[in-house]
């Protein structure tokens, strides 16, 4: 069982992590063993940290939206920005006040704004408002639910990709299982069939190949993998538009191919 979890902060001792876990009410598993039963003196195997949802510490102001545990991330870029002196402006949903983390960190903070749907009629965070009021020039930053990113992704249609950030827990789509193509391994010269029902993680895992991944949702990028010709069918959370289209890279635990053949850089 393997899971990813956003790091706390962005800066601190170097011989420890800090992370939030909410115990998930829908958990695959993850977030209940560690609640339920991790306890002092375990041992676990960790990777190094990732990055796929950097701050662009140059903006002239950065907006920052979270919903639930989605805070975790933001508040650590948060927290980097008050280190930097930067201008931030954050925005913090739950459902619930009871719901919210690192509550006693941000009440009192004039730059955050705490919204809780129980004590606001059930009315959801204006996204749309939120984006429309930001001064120009602003990076906008936003994890938490899916309902929350798909209505941030419509309050950010106009806003230049490259200061629209996003953060996904979960697959967006499907994963590309409609198989009827091969994957050719450049590098070892291998060539395999991808069929129905299978992934290209999944093929080359059960052929014994020795492939980095971890989520295997498209969240990650841990198998992100460099692509030599063939189109991919891209269905990642990770690549941005601009880069589906160039197609250089693509994340085999989730992403398919559009045509016959696919040539990987492995």
């Amino acid at each position: 069982m393997m899971r990813q979890y956003s790091l706390v902060t962005a800066e601190g001792e170097r011989n420890s992590y800090v992370v939030g876990i909410k115990k998930d009410r829908a958990s695959r598993g993850g977030s209940k063993y560690i609640h339920e039963h991790l306890h002092v003196g375990e041992v676990l195997k960790i990777g190094g940290p990732r990055n796929n949802f950097p701050l662009d510490e140059a903006a002239a102001h950065s907006v920052l939206i979270a919903g639930g545990i989605g805070i975790t991330p933001i508040w650590c870029m948060a927290q980097r920005l008050i280190a930097k002196g930067a201008p931030w402006t954050m925005y913090y949903s739950c459902r619930e006040r009871s719901e919210a983390a690192f509550l006693g960190d941000l009440q009192g903070r004039p730059e955050a704004h705490l919204h809780f749907d129980a004590e606001s009629g059930g009315k959801f965070l204006d996204l749309k408002e939120i984006v429309a009021k930001a001064s120009e020039g602003s990076h906008f930053y936003c994890c938490g639910p899916t309902p929350m990113l798909k209505a941030y992704e419509e309050a950010t249609a106009n806003v230049p990709e490259s200061h629209m950030h996003v953060e996904y827990f979960t697959a967006a789509e499907e994963a590309a299982t409609e198989g009827g193509y091969s994957v050719v391994l450049q590098r070892s010269g291998k060539e395999f069939a991808i069929p129905a029902g299978k992934t290209i993680l999944q093929v080359l895992r059960e052929a014994g190949m020795d492939v980095t991944y971890s989520c295997e949702e498209g969240v990650c990028g841990a198998c992100e993998t460099a692509v030599i010709s063939g189109t991919p069918d891209h269905r990642d959370n990770i690549l941005t538009d601009r880069e589906r289209e160039e197609s250089k890279t693509m994340m085999i635990c989730c992403s398919g191919s559009k045509s016959a053949k696919l040539v990987l850089d492995m």
